[in-house]
């Protein structure tokens, strides 16, 4: 892999140089490979075909937890979100050690590995509210609740520069990896001040399914605002808004 230079970027092959564009800047590298037929049949390829179906599988449990999240996604993720979450499915797929290798999956696996990612690695979550909370998942009456005790918004929450406002959101979901389904439910605060006033107590309740088997998840973030002539805007677009996976139960 070369980085183009030169005013004129290319896309496109010419020859056996393909030439395109990442989020690093413009790249060339060098046809080649392995033809495909052969990965797929070629018994030395065995463990490559293994790795690549354990792979795929994590791609799509990926993009089913954040369809699931979706409605509080629009504003609280980065550009290589998608990759990261990939990479840490792979790694919750692999610690199936229930299932052969190829055929490893979320469900046999550690879906717990999760709790704890990050949407958004340019406003995280661990770095920007620091106000207690309780996050619950119960099995038994489907509610995925978050609870937070009266806090100093200026005091508790790193907010970004420019920033007026604040609105606190969560979600509960339940994932069906196996089926690619999916049961979720929001909420959120209303547009809050970020000053030294004391809130209130802040009270979430996302109903999933009760007693359901699946994996279950806790969402939770933050979004800033900057008030002007008395409408409320989405600071910097929401590119600061953390986002994480604050609890999780993988049963």
């Amino acid at each position: 892999m070369a980085r183009q230079k030169g005013i004129i970027k290319l896309k496109g092959t010419i020859g056996d140089i393909t030439f395109y564009k990442t989020q690093d800047g413009h790249l060339a590298r060098e046809k080649g490979g392995i033809d495909a037929s052969r990965i797929k049949s070629d018994p030395a390829f065995q463990r490559t075909r293994e790795n690549g179906s354990e792979f795929g599988r994590a791609g799509k449990a990926g993009k089913i937890l954040r369809t699931a999240l979706r409605a509080l996604l629009l504003n609280s993720a980065d550009g290589r979100m998608v990759s990261r979450l990939t990479q840490l499915m792979v790694k919750v797929i692999q610690a199936d050690t229930v299932s052969v290798r190829g055929l490893r999956n979320v469900i046999d696996g550690e879906a717990e590995l999760l709790a704890g990612f990050e949407f958004n690695i340019r406003g995280k979550l661990g770095t920007s509210l620091f106000a207690p909370y309780v996050g619950t998942i119960d099995r038994v009456s489907g509610d995925i609740s978050l609870d937070l005790a009266p806090f100093i918004p200026a005091n508790l929450i790193a907010a970004p520069s420019g920033t007026t406002h604040f609105k606190i959101i969560s979600a509960g979901a339940e994932i069906d990896f196996e089926n690619e389904t999916f049961v979720s439910t929001n909420s959120e605060t209303a547009i809050l001040p970020w000053d030294v006033a004391l809130t209130e107590a802040i009270s979430h309740v996302n109903p999933v399914t009760a007693n359901s088997t699946k994996p279950l998840f806790l969402a939770l973030g933050l979004e800033f605002y900057q008030e002007v002539n008395g409408q409320m805007y989405p600071l910097k677009n929401g590119s600061y808004n953390p986002l994480a996976l604050v609890s999780v139960s993988g049963l």
